[in-house]
């Protein structure tokens, strides 16, 4: 099965007091480091990163690597146009995938084992979506089939890939990830999470 990633990278970090999130330091990595090397890992097909404020400071992090960089100079209206601008990426020159794997780089937990036992649980049960439960909330990481790619171009604005998977929850496998729920949208969540690594060491 060749699987498309897209990694959506695109956003100010407004709460962050202009400081890009993606280059905030987990465990020696910086997040769009640390995700785009597990996706790289994973070995099943490209990896696009969708990238649009700070552009200039984050292509550094990812010099050299084997995956495509696209700009989104579309990003202040939400992230349905980054992940449009991913799959325009993706299907353009790999029109052969067979499902595609949405990213955020704010949960510095998602682990290459996390994306191989979605995928075996896609193999397991056979639905079309895939996608991570954390509290009351299902969504990225998530994979999505082919036959999806026409519905998730269509999005619009700050209506994300939870409006499809919402849609189709009869088509949707759950995979528990409650680490999920951390997101990193300001300097505040950011002292927490370190504040509660430190403690679990």
């Amino acid at each position: 099965m060749k699987i498309g990633t897209i990694i959506l990278a695109a956003g100010e970090s407004s709460r962050m007091g202009g400081e890009p999130k993606q280059l905030l330091i987990y465990k020696g990595q910086s997040l769009i480091r640390r995700v785009t090397d597990t996706a790289l890992a994973l070995q099943r097909g490209p990896v696009v990163v969708v990238l649009g404020a700070h552009r200039a400071r984050i292509v550094p992090e990812l010099t050299g690597l084997p995956i495509t960089l696209v700009d989104n100079p579309s990003w202040p209206t939400g992230q349905a146009s980054s992940l449009k601008t991913g799959l325009a990426a993706l299907y353009l020159t790999h029109k052969d995938i067979d499902a595609v794997l949405v990213l955020h780089i704010d949960q510095p937990l998602v682990s290459l084992g996390l994306l191989l036992h979605m995928l075996e649980v896609r193999q397991d049960e056979g639905k079309g979506i895939v996608a991570c439960r954390y509290g009351t909330q299902v969504g990225v990481p998530a994979l999505f089939n082919r036959d999806y790619i026409t519905e998730l171009l269509q999005l619009e604005g700050d209506k994300g890939l939870q409006w499809v998977i919402v849609r189709h929850r009869n088509d949707c496998s759950e995979v528990p990830f409650e680490a999920g729920a951390i997101d990193l949208n300001s300097k505040r969540d950011i002292e927490q999470f370190q504040q509660a690594q430190i403690q679990v060491q």
